[in-house]
């Protein structure tokens, strides 16, 4: 394999293409230009921003992510507004935005047509079929068109009659600000025409499949893009009715990612695995034989038998990681230092969805297995194996759905505390906005009268099993050193040697 930066690269896993996006430093600033409806600019007064520790990247000026510190939102929130609303591009072209214009954040070019179009009687035609694309490229192509997706968006001259945005319209600003840095501009583009062309992000990592979402989630998207710009935030979903839990779309559709991206790259379905795990229980005899072979094996066989088995997780954990959003923009080195430092991490996690509550077993291979089948004489082996358990049998009784498991794993991967890292103000961004996604699942659980736990006490439980998971990963890169130096002639497979030996 030679180096950690071989299995990245792997022909098995595709090639990575680091990308590189730009600091809100490295936008220009300046005051925000607010269009009112008589065409005047006018400037904000007091805008402030409600949930700059998100957006800011904890608001810290941290370490790495390029081009300096994070925007001083305490001496001057309107030039760090202003930088993100130009991150954001034009809602309805795609062009660089200049700023919150009827309503809408929108470039000159938009911004100047529609005051054209409201400024005397038109009657556009649309020469095709009421479907044209409005882009950067074909945005003078189709006036009809054009204008219908203003409208659509909410550009109205009544939208802004004051140079001060609301705090709805502020915490939108943020949340799109952090969906954009994640999928880049062309991707979120694409996120705003769900409801006209297909769903394509590219910016997953290299793996050329789409994730497509369900018929019923761009409903869902579409629905709330052209709802008004007042979106509540997922933060204060928890104090809704289940009626108004609706997180704004780029949320949704970050959520919709990730949960794809694990269904994707799980070795088997919930399904499979439930109706495996219900056979198993009713014919033990299935399993007896190799229970009985396994409890034979040599303590370095069983190691090197349990290597292969995590060695396919982790390589769908690797695909996992690198259809993230914003995972791939990393630098390369951060993005192995993330790796190495959770993926048995989620291997636990992903052991979850093995775990048969029933008999107290797990499923491994084509077998349920037992607890004391994996003990061994050694007292940090055992020590190890009973840690496993005893979490993955916690983290089961809490009945987390595939979205739940998806976001809490991307959230475990991506933690801006690991030792080694440089971007850390961007890490911590991803960071935050997955931990957000996972308060509004767990909230919409709730509200539809799934979990077992209130929303609050879920996510909170969850993030109490962190220190738990970073315990069991020492103990086990432990108890390979121990074998290691015990066995030092015994061969683990190169993916699983990469990742897990200190040499690397």
């Amino acid at each position: 394999m030679g180096s950690p930066e071989s299995w990245m690269s792997n022909p098995m896993f595709g090639k990575i293409e680091l990308t590189v996006s730009p600091s809100a430093d490295a936008v220009s600033s300046g005051l925000i230009e607010v269009s009112s409806s008589d065409g005047m600019t006018l400037l904000p007064a007091g805008a402030t921003s409600s949930s700059a520790g998100v957006v800011g990247g904890g608001g810290g000026g941290g370490g790495g992510g390029g081009g300096g510190g994070q925007p001083n939102w305490k001496l001057e929130p309107h030039k760090a507004l202003k930088s993100q609303i130009e991150i954001i591009p034009c809602k309805v072209c795609g062009d660089k935005s200049s700023g919150v214009h009827y309503g809408v954040i929108t470039c000159e070019g938009c911004k100047g047509f529609f005051r054209r179009s409201q400024s005397s009687v038109v009657n556009y035609q649309c020469p095709r079929q009421k479907s044209c694309v409005v882009d950067r490229v074909n945005r003078n192509r189709c006036q009809y068109c054009r204008l219908q997706k203003c409208l659509a968006l909410g550009m109205s001259r009544d939208a802004v009659k004051f140079g001060r945005m609301s705090k709805k319209q502020r915490e939108k600003v943020e949340d799109e600000e952090i969906t954009t840095h994640f999928y880049g501009a062309n991707d979120y583009e694409v996120s705003n025409d769900l409801c006209s062309s297909s769903f394509d992000v590219s910016d997953f990592g290299s793996n050329p499949r789409s994730v497509e979402p369900s018929p019923l989630a761009k409903e869902e998207i579409c629905q709330s893009s052209a709802g008004p710009a007042s979106t509540p935030s997922p933060t204060s979903v928890t104090s809704m009715s289940a009626t108004q839990a609706q997180p704004a779309p780029h949320l949704e559709l970050l959520c919709k990612t990730v949960s794809d991206a694990h269904t994707r790259t799980c070795l088997a379905s919930s399904d499979e695995i439930s109706l495996k795990m219900q056979t198993l229980r009713t014919n033990p005899g299935l399993s007896s034989a190799k229970i009985e072979i396994l409890k034979s094996m040599s303590q370095d066989a069983l190691w090197l038998d349990c290597s292969h088995k995590l060695t396919s997780l982790i390589q769908q954990i690797i695909e996992f990681a690198k259809m993230i959003p914003g995972f791939m923009k990393l630098s390369q080195d951060d993005q192995i230092v993330l790796l190495k430092a959770a993926c048995f991490e989620l291997c636990l996690l992903r052991m979850t969805r093995y775990f048969d509550a029933e008999s107290n077993c797990v499923l491994y291979g084509d077998t349920l297995l037992p607890e004391e089948v994996f003990h061994t004489q050694d007292t940090l082996e055992f020590k190890l194996v009973s840690g496993i358990f005893e979490l993955v049998r916690s983290l089961a009784r809490l009945q987390l759905d595939d979205t739940q498991l998806a976001l809490y794993s991307a959230f475990v991967l991506v933690s801006p505390e690991r030792p080694g890292l440089k971007g850390t103000a961007e890490i911590e961004r991803v960071s935050s906005a997955l931990l957000k996604c996972l308060r509004f699942e767990a909230a919409r659980e709730r509200h539809q009268g799934v979990a077992i736990k209130s929303d609050q006490n879920l996510v909170e439980h969850l993030l109490l099993q962190l220190p738990k998971l970073r315990d069991l990963s020492r103990c086990h890169l432990e108890a390979l050193s121990n074998l290691k130096l015990r066995s030092p002639h015994l061969q683990m497979p190169p993916l699983h040697k990469e990742l897990f030996s200190s040499e690397s």
